[in-house]
C-alpha cells in the first residue's frame, strides 16, 4: 500500500486472537503423548517396547506439534504483557520456557532411539534399553521439569507486578512451580503438571478475550 505521495505504508501485525487456542493444544497434545509413553515404558529393562510400538509412533509424532503450539503459547503471554514486560523476567521466562522444550525434545529423541534398539537389534538390548531409559527419564523428570518451574514463577512474577492475571491464578502458578521445583520423582506423570496448568492458562484467556470483545461491540 502506498498513501497520496507514494510513501509506502505499513500495518502493525497484530496477535490473532485465536492464537491462545495455541495453549490448549499444546497442553492436550503434550499431555496425550505423556500418558501414551509412560503406559509404553516397560517395567524391567528386560522386557522389549515393540508391543506398545503403535503408542511410542503416535508420541513421537504428537510432540513436534505440541512444540510449536507451545512456541505459540509462548508469543500470546508476550503479547499480553505490552509495554509492561521487563527485560529480566523476560529473559528468564523466554530462556526457561526454551530450554523446557528443547530438552522435551531431546527426551523424545531418546524414546525413539530406544524404540529403534528395541525393534531392530539381534543382540542383547537389556543394557542399552536400561541406560536409554534412565537418560530420558533424567532428562524430563529432573531439567526439563525445573525449566518448566522457572518459566511458571517468571511469569507468576510479571503477572503479580504487573496486576495481568488474577492473584489466586499467580498464587496457584507458584504452588505448582513449588511443588515441580522440590518434587523428586522418576515417574513420567508428573509432566502431566505443566500441560495442564497452560491449559487453564489458554482458557482463562480466550474467556477473558471474549467477555473483552462483547464489552467493546
Amino acid at each position: 500500500m502506498a498513501d497520496t505521495h507514494g510513501e509506502p505504508q505499513f500495518r502493525r501485525l497484530r496477535t490473532p486472537r485465536a492464537a491462545a487456542v495455541a495453549g490448549i493444544i499444546f497442553g492436550t497434545l503434550f499431555a496425550t503423548s505423556i500418558v501414551l509413553l509412560g503406559t509404553s515404558l516397560p517395567a524391567t529393562a528386560s522386557e522389549p517396547w515393540v508391543r506398545s510400538g503403535s503408542k511410542i509412533t503416535t508420541a513421537l509424532l504428537l510432540t513436534p506439534i505440541a512444540g510449536i503450539a507451545f512456541l505459540w503459547f509462548i508469543g500470546v503471554l508476550r503479547d499480553r504483557f505490552g509495554n509492561l514486560e521487563d527485560r529480566f523476567f523476560a529473559t528468564v521466562f523466554l530462556g526457561s520456557g526454551l530450554l523446557f522444550l528443547a530438552m522435551t525434545f531431546v527426551s523424545m529423541a531418546i524414546a525413539g532411539a530406544l524404540y529403534a534398539v528395541s525393534r531392530h537389534s539381534t543382540g542383547s538390548q537389556d543394557e542399552i534399553i536400561y541406560f536409554g531409559r534412565e537418560v530420558m527419564l533424567h532428562v524430563n523428570n529432573v531439567y526439563a521439569i525445573r525449566m518448566a518451574a522457572v518459566f511458571m514463577i517468571s511469569l507468576g512474577t510479571i503477572w503479580l507486578r504487573t496486576g495481568l492475571m488474577p492473584r489466586w491464578l499467580v498464587i496457584g502458578t507458584y504452588l505448582l512451580a513449588l511443588i515441580l521445583l522440590v518434587i523428586v520423582s522418576f515417574s513420567i506423570w508428573v509432566a502431566l503438571v505443566f500441560p495442564g496448568w497452560v491449559v487453564v492458562i489458554s482458557v482463562y484467556i480466550l474467556t477473558t478475550d471474549l467477555h473483552h470483545s462483547k464489552d467493546q461491540s
